[in-house]
């Protein structure tokens, strides 16, 4: 072992070594760190030659630093890239929490962009020459569609209720149905951010079965506000009873300064009810029914970046903007672009609407699926005969924890390699293609549904499977 390490050749003769210098002018590394990533390669050698791990080439010769700058190279190679990448999703979920929830629309991307690769007006009035506020961005827009007196954007629609409940209920009672105290992602309850956010939750009703009666024995003098939770990641069915928008806002009006706070989650700008697709209730019905405040995710039904959007009245906004958590939530000048060009597209009306991939994907239809699934196959098998391939009727998801109980009508392409498991299939296809593909697995099938691949993306798609058989 001694004799095998004393082998190890000294990295100030590696440095002039053919491949080290190549190396350098591929990764445009500078000397000092390409070094230390060869010094720490020689260590971690050392160590497997050390504990009888290493099963490469022994040192002293050729081989052995011809396997050395190859590890090299992908040592660097994995620190050199970025580690969130492309993925091209085929599972049909569309808002797949996972791979990033919704994507973006052209127009979105585009004043992403040019906001990114200059300087903006983010906190500067260009007429008047002085400072303004970010939080004026964006505001109109949502003010022209969902008809609320003021809004305000934060970074995510939990932020959106903890800063309305810490800076309007703090030290207060607010009620909520049981029924209602969902959780969401990442294990955070409604509940749990109520209770962080200083306010006093008042749990009336059963988890089934919510009555009026109960919210106003409820009511006391240290109530500020009946709350109302849209269960958009889960649906109670059967022997149920909820109160609605209306009646509760009838309630609070008739109780002075009590205010009436909807969350809805899911955040629909776009009627989906019209078209067959879930209950998911628009955001201006709401508003017009008179939500004094609603908050409302950005990067799941609405088809924009991840942010919390608060809509309502006019003075609570106001409140809202002032307090101290506002500048602790807010959003950067990226998002604040994401969402104002997604928001454009609403306001132009439903055709620009079907140009957002979140509204365009729930709304494409079986026959398009079944036709672009049936030409995807045909030009499959004609480049390869390593696969069988068959197409059915099947279902896609919503996803983001958002419309639970909606199943979309889809077409799948199942693949069966000749050689390959549905395992392995889905394994070489995640990681040893750029970009990454990530499908669905059903017993002994590959599933791909078309409805999350874009157009232009099945080209892609089809190269990646011909290279894999």
């Amino acid at each position: 072992m001694k004799e095998t390490l004393r082998s190890l050749p000294p990295v100030h003769e590696l440095q002039h070594h053919p491949a080290f210098l190549a190396l350098l002018k591929e990764t445009g590394l500078e000397v000092v760190q390409l070094t230390k990533y060869l010094k720490e390669k020689i260590d971690q050698i050392r160590q497997e030659i050390i504990h009888n791990q290493w099963t490469g080439t022994m040192p002293g010769t050729d081989a052995f630093l011809d396997e050395l700058f190859i590890l090299l190279h992908q040592s660097v190679t994995k620190q050199m890239s970025y580690t969130i990448e492309r993925v091209i999703n085929a599972t049909g979920t569309i808002l797949h929490t996972n791979l990033g929830r919704a994507r973006l629309s052209e127009s979105a991307i585009n004043h992403v962009m040019e906001t990114a690769r200059n300087y903006s007006n983010l906190e500067y009035k260009l007429r008047e020459g002085e400072r303004g506020s970010r939080h004026s961005h964006a505001e109109e827009l949502i003010k022209e569609i969902t008809g609320a007196e003021a809004a305000m954007v934060v970074n995510n629609n939990a932020a959106a209720v903890f800063l309305v409940l810490r800076a309007l209920a703090n030290q207060k009672e607010v009620i909520v149905s049981r029924g209602q105290l969902v959780e969401i992602g990442g294990s955070f309850r409604i509940s749990s951010i109520m209770e962080e956010s200083g306010a006093r939750l008042v749990e009336v009703g059963t988890t089934n079965k919510t009555h009026l009666y109960d919210y106003e024995n409820a009511l006391t003098d240290d109530t500020a506000m009946v709350m109302k939770v849209h269960t958009s990641n889960f649906k109670v069915i059967g022997f149920t009873h909820s109160v609605g928008t209306e009646d509760l806002v009838q309630l609070t009006k008739s109780h002075g300064e009590i205010i009436y706070y909807e969350d809805l989650g899911s955040g629909a700008l776009f009627d989906f009810r019209k078209h067959g697709i879930g209950e998911e209730p628009v955001v201006k019905e709401v508003i017009e029914m008179g939500a004094d405040i609603v908050t409302f995710s950005g990067d799941k039904l609405l088809g924009g970046p991840q942010a919390g959007i608060i809509a309502g009245k006019k003075a609570i906004i106001d409140l809202l903007k002032k307090h101290q958590l506002a500048r602790v939530v807010r959003v950067d000048k990226m998002t604040l672009a994401a969402l104002e060009g997604t928001l454009l597209d609403y306001a132009r009306g439903e055709i620009a609407m079907r140009h957002i991939p979140t509204i365009r994907d729930l709304l494409v239809t079986v026959n398009e699926l079944d036709e672009r699934s049936h030409i995807f196959v045909t030009k499959l098998l004609q480049k390869t005969k390593s696969f069988e391939a068959r197409i059915f009727l099947d279902v896609s998801q919503v996803g983001g924890g958002t419309m639970p109980d909606v199943e979309l009508p889809t077409m799948v392409i199942a693949l069966k390699h000749h050689s390959l498991t549905a395992e392995h299939l889905g394994r070489k296809l995640r990681t040893d293609i750029k970009p990454a593909i990530v499908g669905r697995i059903q017993k002994e099938d590959y599933l791909i549904d078309l409805r999350t691949v874009a157009v232009e993306e099945e080209d892609l798609l089809l190269e990646a499977l011909i290279n894999i058989a």
